[in-house]
């Protein structure tokens, strides 16, 4: 392993158009990726004279050996990248675990006081300083569930179906990986292309070359995943993702909401030919906002929940488009308008989540037929909690609870008599997109406009039959028009398939149609109101939000602070609360 990470000679390929041979080094030139994404035959890198005409020399027979079987088979040790992107994100782990050499990517730990005895700070020990801190693309030693992160040391299941070879000896195939996914989080701005990952790829012996090859297919995967270049971004003309074979395919796509539109630009990406067909006059679906009022604000979403690998987060820095981080502290304050104790909030939220934790042990031997609402349970086992304590909850203790519920039924979107008490936090067995939660000042709608340009939006095209039943899909809308297409995309809303506005040929299975009927969609709504004075400052002491504990629960439950930074002095005349 040493003479091959040490003393083996570095093997560069020419980038001068219609060259492109690879050539062996001498010991004394210095190898890095800027020498590497610049050479050209005959440059030296150490001052000798260079060969005006060395592209005419003929490659050195060795490396046609490369490609075949039985020299892949003498290879004792795999490649061990040096001075790999994906260094400073995976410090805590043996870098021949993951594919790196251990002797060119050593990277110096600071220790932040306070940072490992907080668990929430843990990313920071794992965490390149000039890269988005929402950007945590692998998991580290001991972490799990959180969403969009790859295992630096250890193949997923669908990299092991698409690289069996790599199956018994993965290091290879992880030192490419790790260092695609760590260039993409370190400027995902720029599409990511074979040529600039390669000058990345440094490491010894003819091997290289292999791995140079190999890039290219880890690289299509890995953007057909949707780990790497996606979001806003256009595809460069030049690369290609899918196989010819798949790039005639023609995509109908219905809705031109966010999942439509997000869908279209990656398919085009792809190299698929998409038309977009919208009902309404207006792309965005849901994602509608007004500035009218000196600010703009959401109609639909504004809040991004979960910052940490969060598509949204790709796409705002992709953008350039801020987040406003919300402050993770939440006062309460009574419909007197008093600010509710500390201490007393802190106690009740406590029993609240013990009480959820009850109806958690409560399910854990029952079966569908034994289920009931959450509400009626959570009342239970607070009445039980009651009888076997004997402790006497105040009526401001009371009304505390009914605002942990109402704000529960936030979350969920519906009140808690039709949420399922086996259920209700189903989510929580996938990956979650953690961290901060923050607000997007500019909308969501630029970040659509984004998704969209260039691409073929036909509006107020209203989609009222599929007909798949022959080779190619049949689109009709109600104005008599019809698109025909390989594929069809439907991304319309919940409540338009069930009312079944749009008549399918041959029908949804049965299957299908159970789902989605016995699917729910939650109901949200926002109020929003202007004053001229911030009255609520001195209160908040800086809090983003607070929490409204109303005699009448779920009743404007929380107030987000939208006022514009500009305006942040106590006596704007923009001061808006949701």
């Amino acid at each position: 392993m040493f003479m091959q990470d040490q003393h083996l000679p570095f093997w560069v390929q020419c980038t001068k158009s219609g060259c492109g041979k690879w050539r062996q080094l001498s010991k004394d030139v210095v190898v890095n990726s800027e020498f590497i994404a610049f050479y050209y035959c005959g440059k030296k890198g150490n001052g000798k004279k260079e060969n005006a005409g060395a592209c005419t020399l003929a490659e050195d027979n060795r490396v046609a050996l490369v490609f075949e079987s039985h020299w892949i088979e003498t290879v004792i040790q795999p490649p061990l990248l040096q001075s790999s992107p994906a260094a400073d994100f995976l410090i805590s782990y043996y870098p021949d675990g993951v594919g790196m050499s251990a002797t060119n990517n050593v990277v110096l730990m600071t220790k932040e006081k306070g940072v490992c005895d907080d668990p929430e700070n843990l990313w920071k020990l794992h965490h390149p300083t000039n890269v988005n801190k929402n950007f945590q693309p692998f998991y580290q030693p001991g972490e799990q569930g959180k969403a969009l992160s790859v295992r630096p040391d250890i193949m997923e299941f669908d990299e092991v179906h698409e690289f069996p070879e790599y199956v018994r000896d993965q290091a290879m195939y992880l030192g490419i990986r790790n260092m695609v996914v760590a260039l993409w989080y370190r400027n995902c701005k720029e599409w990511l292309t074979p040529e600039k990952c390669a000058a990345h790829l440094v490491c010894r012996g003819l091997i290289r070359i292999l791995c140079v090859c190999e890039l290219r297919r880890v690289l299509e995967f890995l953007t057909r995943k949707g780990i790497i270049n996606n979001g806003i971004l256009n595809m460069p003309s030049k690369s290609v993702v899918l196989p010819a074979m798949y790039q005639k395919e023609t995509v109908v796509v219905i809705g031109a909401g966010a999942a439509g539109l997000a869908a279209a630009r990656q398919l085009t990406n792809f190299g698929a030919k998409v038309v977009v067909l919208e009902a309404r006059d207006r792309i965005g679906g849901r994602v509608k906002d007004d500035k009218t009022m000196g600010t703009i604000v959401g109609y639909g979403p504004q809040i991004l929940n979960g910052c940490v690998n969060n598509p949204i987060s790709l796409m705002c820095e992709q953008a350039g488009t801020p987040l406003t981080v919300i402050s993770e502290s939440c006062p309460l304050i009574t419909e007197e308008g008093a600010v509710v104790n500390e201490d007393l909030n802190r106690r009740i939220d406590f029993h609240f989540n013990a009480v959820l934790d009850a109806v958690g042990e409560w399910r854990k031997e029952k079966t569908t037929k034994e289920d009931v609402d959450l509400y009626t349970k959570l009342l239970e086992m607070h009445k039980n909690f009651k009888e076997e304590t004997q402790l006497v909850f105040s009526e401001a203790d009371e009304s505390l609870i009914d605002f942990h519920v109402s704000n529960l039924e936030y979350v969920c979107g519906c009140s808690l008599h039709k949420v399922s008490a086996l259920n209700w936090d189903q989510n929580e067995n996938f990956a979650q997109f953690s961290g901060d939660h923050a607000l997007l000042p500019e909308g969501y709608f630029t970040l659509l406009e984004k998704l969209a340009e260039g691409l073929d939006v036909n509006l107020n095209t209203e989609v009222t039959a599929v007909d798949y039943s022959g080779e190619m899909v049949a689109v009709r809308t109600s104005s008599g028009q019809e698109w025909t297409a390989t594929k069809v995309l439907v991304t319309v809303p919940l409540s338009i398939l069930q009312e079944g506005v749009i008549n399918f040929k041959p029908p949804l299975t049965e299957e299908k149609k159970q789902a989605m009927y016995h699917l729910g969609v939650g109901v949200i709504e926002n109020v929003i109101l202007k004053f001229p004075v911030r009255f609520w400052e001195r209160r908040l002491q800086g809090a983003s939000f607070f929490g409204h504990v109303s005699n009448q629960r779920g009743l404007f439950s929380v107030f987000f602070d939208l006022t514009p930074k500009v305006c942040l002095n106590m006596y704007s005349s923009v001061c808006l609360l949701i």
